[in-house]
């Protein structure tokens, strides 16, 4: 039921891309005023052009809550070609979104019966940054809650196919690409590893952008996602809660690189260095 609400969730983001874009070829620009075409406010919107409302005026007088401060800019995106052809497209793709969201909200629905007995298990995940309660179902659908059947967090890791390749030949390192492993799982914690990425002074975040640097974002979120996997593991075979280590962890961890590195920064500026202890 997971897998098949992820694929039901994509085809929804693709027919809500499809209709913005036919809005576009009739001259509609309301994606570049407000955040949510698919809103209340632009649903009323569209479906007034559906009923062959062209006037600029009135379709930003349908904007509904802070909207209503942009209806100036309403007006100048609703004053475009819009003719028939739009409309089927539209009228077809606002169909199918509406019957996705009633699919993915049936399927919710039964999910959070079934995850009754694992409610505990996906709380605990959902305390890690990046992880919310959808992408918690997903972890434990995948692997389950009891994590006896995985002696170290490194077996999980290396079935779900998320730890570096380990390709030395002659004492030289080679391609460190990850193995194959758990599609659903490993898409699911690339998401979270991007999503970890964007918060404020948490371990995951210090991690990703250290690694970043060095490797590359995409490198550093399975990086991240390897990591988010082995606290998985650690929070359901202890039953605790996640402790962030804190943002600073890599500099406090080792503070005379952190100082060195920021002295060979200043030094490379063309500045010249010299240190005194705070009192």
């Amino acid at each position: 039921m997971t897998r098949y609400r992820k694929r039901l969730v994509q085809d929804h983001t693709r027919e809500a891309q499809r209709a913005q874009k036919t809005l576009e070829s009739g001259g509609i620009k309301l994606g570049s005023v407000a955040s949510d075409v698919l809103g209340v406010s632009g649903r009323a919107m569209l479906r007034a052009l559906l009923d062959g409302e062209r006037d600029p005026e009135v379709l930003a007088g349908l904007a509904k809550g802070v909207l209503r401060k942009k209806i100036p800019e309403l007006r100048l995106a609703l004053n475009g070609r819009f003719n028939d052809h739009h409309a089927l497209l539209i009228g077809l793709a606002l169909d199918h979104i509406e019957h996705l969201e009633a699919a993915i909200a049936a399927l919710d629905g039964e999910v959070d019966r079934v995850m009754a007995p694992f409610a505990a298990a996906r709380d605990l995940l959902d305390t890690i940054p990046g992880v919310a309660k959808r992408a918690a179902e997903v972890i434990i659908a995948e692997i389950g809650a009891d994590m006896s059947r995985f002696p170290t967090p490194g077996h999980l890791a290396s079935w779900a196919g998320v730890c570096p390749g380990n390709n030395v030949t002659g004492g030289k390192r080679h391609s460190g690409k990850t193995n194959k492993g758990d599609l659903w799982l490993g898409e699911t914690l690339n998401q979270c590893a991007w999503a970890a990425s964007h918060t404020r002074d948490t371990y995951l975040v210090a991690q990703f952008w250290r690694l970043a640097r060095r490797i590359g974002k995409k490198k550093a979120a399975v990086a991240v996602g390897h990591s988010i996997l082995v606290i998985a593991w650690q929070l359901m075979t202890n039953g605790c809660a996640y402790e962030d280590l804190g943002g600073d962890y890599f500099v406090t961890r080792d503070a005379d690189r952190a100082r060195q590195r920021a002295i060979n920064q200043l030094q490379n500026l063309g500045y010249h260095v010299s240190l005194e202890p705070a009192a």
